[in-house]
């Protein structure tokens, strides 16, 4: 009844991310397509989208890699709510640029402002939610509520990109311009937000303040005079909040190598599907699809009832185990060559061994019929998302459990700073990878290297969180480390 009533309180917060997912969502499908006819028409392989791609993304990280932390501590200081409202309505203008329209020029000038607002939006409304859900939550319950707000996330993924199946690209963008402006007037009216140590309103006092506090006011024994970390945390700060801790200097290392992962099937995935098996808006949409409705009923369902038996921990290595697999099998199966080698070197034997040379068209019939199986590998391996989905509710939980609770938002901007890096690093190194194997001078016929790569990253992700100390940090006062 507890945990009920402790959901309870973030119900506008999943409306809030819902809503905004929803808006994201609709136009992933859809933006593949609107690159590909902005700068390669015609064609389904363009290693100059996969390279510009790759460069926004790393401009991105690199944005997100000084944002998160500096957004993360001014919401511990001036409440989730008012930083919240920075990423939602920035957020609204890309989409509107296209839903008006999708020209070469007005791409580019998406493109853009897509680089600069996304600096501050990507990843920053997850972060914030997390440490929304930190705030109100107990800790014996945090890893519920983690995997129920990534459900919910999940399902507004669903929804999205089913919506993105049955309308047009035009209509989509438009669509999900109207639902952007939607979320950002919901959260402002109905989202209720405590700030830490402070009755003032968020919007009206200066972000930036050289003011210092001298009483700890957590401590209900003794008061202690101990600066206040400054509004805008330095490298220096980090560095010492994630030394205060083993746990998190491990968590540290999980979420680089992990975020190089996911960076990396972000930029090469759906690019590698398009020059593969010429893929279009709906194909992706339908792969979408499936994962987010397995993610969903996982992190919605499943979660929940295995988190209090088994542990973030061993759900952490569960689903960074599950990752690891999904790639390498995607690696050598989504390929013809592997297809032909693996039928004629291994099946062609056996066959032959039974039938006659009149029954040579047997050998013909399978062969197509095993090609079609193998061309239904990327829907297929849809099916991991059910574990894969347990790794990052469990991480956030496992992190949010070595800090108190007036450095919640800083020490969830931290840990999605470091993804940001990582997804700085991997564009650099993936696409460049994905562009070459996929063109006619790969050094050797293997389409799918770059993914047995990524799975690589994901696999040192996984060893690293077998590794990891779990136990909750003994001093959750306000980190001493912070300069005055």
């Amino acid at each position: 009844m507890g945990m009920e009533k402790e959901i309870k309180t973030l119900s506008h917060l999943f409306v809030t991310v819902f809503l905004w997912g929803f808006a994201t969502m609709m136009v992933v499908p859809a933006i593949t397509d609107v690159t590909m006819m902005a700068l390669c028409p015609g064609l389904d392989e363009c290693s100059l989208a996969i390279y510009l791609s790759g460069f926004q993304q790393a401009i991105i990280g690199l944005g997100t890699l000084v944002m998160m932390p500096v957004i993360g501590n001014l919401s511990d200081q001036y409440g989730r709510k008012a930083m919240l409202t920075l990423p939602l309505t920035l957020s609204i203008i890309p989409l509107a640029i296209l839903a008006y329209r999708r020209s070469i020029s007005f791409f580019y000038a998406y493109y853009a402002l897509r680089t600069l607002t996304a600096m501050v939006c990507e990843g920053s409304i997850n972060c914030l939610a997390l440490a929304y859900v930190a705030d109100n939550i107990s800790e014996r319950q945090r890893a519920s509520a983690f995997g129920i707000l990534l459900g919910v996330l999940s399902a507004s993924f669903v929804c999205g990109t089913l919506a993105a199946r049955f309308l047009s690209t035009t209509s989509a963008f438009q669509a999900a311009t109207i639902v952007s402006m939607l979320a950002a007037a919901y959260m402002r009216v109905f989202l209720k937000d405590d700030v830490p140590n402070d009755d003032d309103d968020d919007l009206t006092r200066p972000i930036i303040t050289e003011e210092t506090e001298g009483v700890n006011q957590n401590e209900s024994n003794s008061p202690v005079k101990i600066p206040v970390c400054k509004k805008i945390p330095s490298i220096r700060d980090l560095i010492c909040l994630l030394r205060s801790s083993v746990t998190l200097s491990q968590a540290a290392v999980v979420a680089f190598f992990s975020g190089l992962s996911e960076g990396g099937m972000q930029a090469s995935f759906l690019y590698f599907l398009k020059a593969q098996f010429h893929f279009n808006k709906n194909q992706f949409a339908d792969l979408m699809l499936i994962a987010g409705l397995a993610g969903t009923i996982s992190q919605l369902l499943f979660m929940p009832l295995l988190a209090p038996i088994l542990g973030e921990a061993k759900l952490l290595s569960l689903g960074l185990f599950a990752a690891c697999i999904n790639m390498f099998i995607c690696s050598i199966s989504w390929s013809a060559w592997v297809i032909k080698i693996f039928f004629n070197k291994v099946f062609k034997l056996l066959l032959l061994s039974f039938i006659t040379r009149k029954q040579i068209s047997v050998h013909v019939l399978l062969l197509k019929i095993l090609k079609s199986i193998f061309m239904q590998v990327p829907y297929a391996t849809t099916a991991f998302s059910v574990l894969v989905v347990f790794a990052t509710p469990s991480f956030r939980s496992i992190v949010s459990k070595q800090v108190g609770p007036n450095e919640q938002g800083k020490a969830q901007g931290c840990i999605s700073g470091i993804s940001s890096f990582a997804n700085i690093v991997s564009p650099l190194i993936f696409s460049p990878l994905t562009a070459l194997f996929l063109s006619k001078g790969a050094p050797f016929n293997f389409p799918g290297f770059s993914i047995m790569c990524i799975g690589l990253a994901s696999m040192v992700a996984f060893i690293q969180s077998l590794m990891m100390s779990h136990t909750p940090a003994s001093s959750k006062s306000q980190n001493q480390c912070c300069l005055a």
